[in-house]
């Protein structure tokens, strides 16, 4: 069986990274793959250097009349069983089939919540939340070619990053956050909820629009000095082995990969109530839930596992039982092989 895998994403963000953990862990199970990317020399140099032939293109807006020949050509040349596109972008530049054509299957993957008229000339959607197969079925897919695959992370250790790099005091209360700097991520309302723990210190990892603004925010409230913005990083294992906690403040979350990240790496978690960590989290089991947007029950929380230890290894030990019996890459991977013998049978 031939895979073409099609991402037309940004440098950063965590769907690419999970398209690059995905592509390589399929290759690793032997599934035979090519790769389409938007223009992107280091995800590029990392599938080429597993050995998978990557294409890159330009994935442009309406005035780009160079990428959808360019997949055609692709398709014609590999002949590929299954086309597996990333989100909106990538599926809007699929070539259409000639009529009674079969294959290949085209099969989309979705994070979100997206207008379906993107993905009319599917065969198969996919989500990766069951909320998000739900609400494909509600706006009229039909159920059975709405799939659930889950993520997966790997729970590789790494040492950990020292706290002195980021002027950090090593008995301190130490939040990690991550993602990108957005609105929909409520790293605005995790600053606030911080100035009320005077003790606590927080990395937050990523980059994005909102990075000036929540630096001012930060100045304004007077942790500056206990808030340390490291940018985009790849190390999040490393920055997860100097934390005490992780936090996920999203106020529009339809998954928490880093939630899965940090019960791979044995880490409690404290989370908004949003869609996504709601659908993860049991809250007083696997982590804490607090109500999004509100700075106080998130404050609370994160002073609660501050303040007990116990608790907190009790949920860290809960959160990677969580992973390991559902988001591993043997799990995954097995519903992906799965799913591609079922479309194509």
């Amino acid at each position: 069986m031939r895979i073409l895998q099609v991402m037309a994403g940004a440098r950063h963000g965590g769907a690419e990274l999970f398209f690059e953990r995905l592509v390589l862990a399929l290759a690793r199970a032997g599934m035979q793959q090519q790769a389409a990317i938007r223009t992107a020399p280091d995800r590029a140099g990392k599938l080429r250097a597993a050995g998978i032939e990557t294409h890159e293109m330009r994935f442009g807006g309406w005035l780009d009349f160079a990428t959808r020949p360019a997949l055609q050509r692709l398709i014609t040349d590999y002949q590929p069983d299954v086309v597996l596109s990333w989100m909106s972008r990538a599926t809007q530049k699929l070539p259409p089939r000639s009529s009674g054509q079969v294959r290949p299957v085209y099969c989309a993957r979705l994070g979100g919540y997206y207008p379906l008229k993107y993905y009319r000339h599917c065969d198969h959607l996919i989500g990766n939340t069951m909320d998000i197969v739900n609400y494909l079925v509600a706006e009229g897919w039909p159920a059975a070619r709405a799939h659930y695959l889950p993520n997966f992370v790997q729970a590789a250790k790494a040492p950990a990053t020292p706290r002195h790099l980021f002027n950090t005091p090593a008995d301190a209360p130490l939040l990690l956050a991550m993602g990108r700097l957005h609105p929909n991520k409520g790293f605005d309302v995790l600053l606030a909820a911080l100035a009320q723990l005077p003790k606590a210190y927080l990395w937050l990892a990523g980059a994005g629009p909102e990075e000036a603004a929540l630096k001012k925010t930060a100045q304004d409230l007077g942790i500056h000095e206990r808030v340390k913005f490291l940018g985009w990083r790849d190390d999040g294992a490393a920055l997860m082995a100097a934390a005490d906690m992780l936090v996920c403040p999203s106020r529009i979350e339809p998954l928490g990969n880093v939630i899965i990240e940090a019960w791979a790496q044995s880490k409690p978690v404290v989370a908004a109530r949003a869609v996504g960590p709601a659908a993860l989290i049991e809250d007083g089991v696997t982590g804490l839930l607090a109500a999004c947007e509100d700075m106080d029950a998130l404050a609370g929380a994160l002073q609660r596992l501050c303040a007990n230890p116990a608790l907190a290894d009790e949920l860290a030990a809960a959160g990677h039982n969580a992973w390991q019996q559902n988001y591993t890459e043997a799990v995954a991977v097995a519903r992906y092989l799965q799913f591609f013998d079922e479309v194509t049978g």
